[in-house]
């Protein structure tokens, strides 16, 4: 050992090299891992280590019974404790020492040789524990695991108390169960590991014995053996003796696993009755009936329905699927709307009568605002720029104690979406027509939009103090519309008034009151507020502002309220007489302050608490913006056709701006009415206020011209307005700006063109150039240009349309030959003439759009 390093001395003992270097150092011997150990040091660790090599006294044997599992007994003495072959670290620190204990087990193993393979006493091993007291240089380190290699229980020597003292896991076991017996100390070590020879001696080193890493030494240990392989590759006469458990995990309790239990299949629990809604989903389906998705694709299927996973069934088709599959579906309640406010409840007995609602409806220049102000004995005619109303007025007047309400419709066709609106919120309508003029169209629209609404007609005759009047050929045209008056049988009141001498005024006033009184108008006071939009613009001083109908309910001064997606508090409220009032009972006109935005006209106004109408106007706007999103994606097999056309169709892209939105709503109704079979008009934008300078920048973006409707541009919209070179235009009357638009749409109109006869040519002869075939002509009649379309006419009838490719006087190229001449004329793509064929030259000229 004189020439060994310090690390190969640590490892022929077994030890650390820490270890022997602080022992070395205690004894004041400095050495490193890779020092030579010489003699001096020699000295010390054989001083350490070798007086543990000593073996002990032979342990006197204990028989057992075989038949019972005995459990390992845990050592009492420092011998026992120190014991444990069957520490997993001895095997990997003794591999050098196995050398050194081969020659002492060759000597052993001729006394020694267990032959007795049936548990039979061997008495011929001198050294049986010399193995055990070299594992005690792990300093007792056994875990308290169970001990195989105990003097007073070698038969047991299994960490997993193997009973009987049987080898762990294909270890050599020659014999039945039945033969084994008590075993002598260290009897059952040869059967500890797989693949060690049957006749080992009991001396053996711990590492090439117990390690539980396997024999690879113990085979090697002695000659006379034949190499096994370890574990479950032991001898052919091994196998059928081996542990049925003998590749199971260790239990390192000592205990016997519990076997598992196996689980009970579960059963599914399949339902025989589910709800949905209009429509679900394939898979959402599925999954509620308790069926896989191929089930119910392919029951689909069989049904002559072809879906995805992914689509949606209806209602019909899913009761059909469940019919199928024994389960009884049922419909769902409908949800309740988050964009709509909870009705109130409105006990009938509750409610007192309210004024009536008056509707004034009528023809252009008809004179309903004449009416009106006669009626209200004020004058607002002059103001109206071209005679004609401008914004939708709400006033109260008081006729004989009893209170009237008028809304005042604008005449003009282009506010239809307004007029209907007016309708909807009214109880009655009264329908003026004069005298001198008759039923006109927007008279008709008037009566269609008044019976849509179930609401009741009153028909004022005016004008009747004109020269040309004629009452009864109103009723007559009235008639033909099923407007037949009292006084011929039906139920139509027809009252003849002269706004401007103000007769029939108090009859007209009167029969109103009578029909309201027959309709027994009612509402109840104490709810909260429940109205209509009449109006609604954006005031540069007070902000949004909107004409409200209370129709339900009281407004008061300070009350949360909802119309659309605007929502706030009422800040201020102003009647028809521009007084300013504290509360709106049902059936008042006023205008609100204290909106966050500018509702649409037609809105519906409700009272509420602040969160609930913050949040319903929320989830107004997030579907707002999901139907705009769904319009414009959304394609069907009605328009598909219509939209692959209009690919090619040019746009007339409009931003249109207005002080109040039923102006915008009526310009935008007249802009679609403008129908042309290549231009179409487009409303890019349209809002509330004055022409911004973010309006221009829109419309320079989108390619569009503004209008602007009773607004103008502010000074910072003029500057982006030069510079971007937007057309910008603002109007008064909307006469000059339909009319103005019109003619932008002729200017954007595709150019219209005739044909022009140029000449005829007559082929004289064909001549052939190298494959080219040539047409000898002669010019009968006008000329014919290198740039002329041609037909080719053959006994009347036209074979080919195309153009000239070359034309040839002799050898020149010419642009023009003219009549009497002779000259030689080439197609393009076409080659099949013949003489006789007649060339008619045309061309086609642009004509100016009318």
């Amino acid at each position: 050992m004189g020439n060994k390093r310090i690390y190969e001395v640590a490892k022929d003992y077994g030890k650390p090299v820490n270890e022997v270097i602080d022992l070395l150092k205690k004894n004041n011997i400095e050495k490193t891992n890779f020092s030579a150990a010489d003699d001096k040091a020699m000295s010390v660790i054989r001083k350490a280590y070798d007086k543990k090599t000593e073996p002990p006294k032979p342990a006197k044997t204990e028989k057992r019974d075989v038949s019972k599992p005995a459990a390992p007994a845990r050592p009492q003495d420092t011998a026992k404790r120190n014991d444990n072959n069957m520490n997993r670290n001895n095997g990997q620190r003794n591999m050098q020492q196995n050398q050194q204990q081969n020659q002492r087990n060759n000597n052993n193993a001729q006394q020694g040789r267990n032959e007795n393979r049936q548990g039979g006493r061997n008495e011929g091993r001198p050294q049986q524990n010399r193995g055990g007291q070299q594992g005690n240089r792990q300093g007792g380190r056994n875990e308290g695991r169970p001990q195989n290699r105990n003097g007073q229980q070698g038969g047991q020597g299994n960490r997993q108390g193997n009973r009987n003292g049987q080898q762990r896991q294909g270890g050599i076991f020659v014999g039945p169960k039945s033969q084994q017996g008590p075993s002598v100390h260290g009897e059952s070590r040869a059967q500890v590991s797989g693949g060690r020879s049957e006749g080992r001696s009991s001396g053996r080193s711990e590492g090439g014995r117990d390690n539980r890493q396997g024999g690879r030494n113990a085979g090697k240990s002695r000659k006379d053996n034949k190499l096994q392989i370890k574990g479950s590759y032991a001898t052919r006469e091994s196998r059928p003796n081996r542990s049925a458990g003998h590749q199971m995990p260790i239990n390192r309790g000592g205990k016997k696993p519990a076997p598992k239990q196996q689980q009970a299949p579960v059963e599914i629990v399949r339902p025989t009755y589910v709800e949905i809604g209009e429509s679900i989903n394939v898979q959402e389906f599925s999954k509620l009936i308790k069926r896989e998705v191929n089930e119910v694709i392919k029951a689909l299927f069989m049904l002559g329905v072809m879906v995805t996973i992914n689509q949606d069934i209806d209602f019909d088709t899913a009761q059909l699927i469940g019919d199928n599959f024994g389960v009884e579906v049922g419909q769902k309640a409908p949800e309740e709307d988050p964009t709509e406010i909870p009705e109130v409840d409105d006990p009938p007995e509750k409610r007192v009568p309210r004024p009536p609602v008056i509707t004034v409806m009528g023809h252009v220049d008809h004179g309903k605002t004449s009416l009106l102000d006669a009626i209200r004995k004020t004058n607002v005619t002059s103001r109206e720029a071209g005679g004609i109303t401008q914004h939708i007025g709400a006033y109260k007047v008081n006729y004989q104690g009893k209170q009237i309400v008028f809304l005042d419709t604008p005449g003009h066709e282009a506010f239809t979406a307004m007029r209907a609106r007016g309708a909807q919120v009214t109880d009655v309508a009264i329908l003026v027509v004069a005298a001198d003029d008759g039923v006109m169209p927007q008279t008709i629209e008037a009566i269609n939009h008044a019976k849509a609404a179930k609401v009741p007609i009153i028909v004022a005759i005016n004008k009747i103090d004109r020269p040309g009047a004629n009452p009864d050929h109103v009723k007559q045209q009235l008639a033909e519309h099923e407007l037949i008056p009292e006084d011929w049988g039906g139920d139509t009141i027809m009252v003849p008034v002269s706004a401007h001498q103000k007769t029939g005024i108090s009859d007209l006033l009167e029969m109103i009151l009578l029909v309201a009184e027959m309709q027994e108008l009612k509402a109840n006071p104490n709810l909260p507020a429940h109205g209509t939009i009449i109006e609604a613009q954006l005031d540069k001083g007070r902000g949004p502002v909107a004409t409200v109908l209370v129709q339900r309910g009281t407004l008061h001064i300070g009350d949360t309220i909802i119309a659309g997606t605007s929502y706030g508090k009422v800040r201020a409220m102003i009647n028809d007489r521009g007084e300013k009032v504290k509360k709106a009972l049902p059936s008042t006109p006023v205008e609100v302050l204290g909106l966050n935005d500018v509702p649409a006209a037609g809105d519906i106004l409700d009272s509420t608490d602040e969160k609930t109408a913050r949040g319903v106007a929320e989830k107004r706007i997030a579907k707002k913006k999901e139907e705009e999103i769904k319009l414009n994606s959304k394609v069907s097999l009605d328009d598909l056709f219509q939209r692959i056309k209009e690919g090619e169709i040019k746009e007339l892209n409009i931003v249109v701006k207005a002080d109040v939105q039923g102006t915008i709503e009526a310009l935008k109704a007249s802009l679609e009415k403008i129908k042309n079979d290549e231009v179409k008009v487009a409303v890019v934008h349209a809002g509330v206020g004055a022409i911004t300078e973010s309006d221009v920048m829109l419309a320079s973006a989108a390619n569009a011209l503004i209008i602007g409707f009773n607004v103008r541009p502010d000074a910072n919209a003029r500057k982006a307005a030069e510079t971007e070179k937007v057309d910008v235009r603002t109007y008064r009357v909307i006469y000059d700006a339909l009319n103005d638009v019109e003619a932008a749409i002729k200017g954007m109109l595709a150019p219209k063109f005739k044909e022009v006869i140029q000449g005829r040519v007559e082929i004289r002869q064909l001549i052939t150039i190298s494959k080219l075939k040539i047409a000898g002509c002669y010019v009968v009649e006008g000329k014919v240009t290198n740039s002329s379309k041609v037909r080719v006419v053959r006994d009347g009838i036209v074979v080919h349309e195309g153009v000239i490719e070359s034309l040839r006087r002799f050898k020149d190229d010419v642009k023009e030959v003219a009549q009497g001449f002779e000259c030689g004329i080439t197609l393009e793509k076409f080659s099949d003439l013949k003489e006789g064929d007649i060339f008619e030259v045309y061309d086609m000229e642009e004509i100016a759009v009318e």
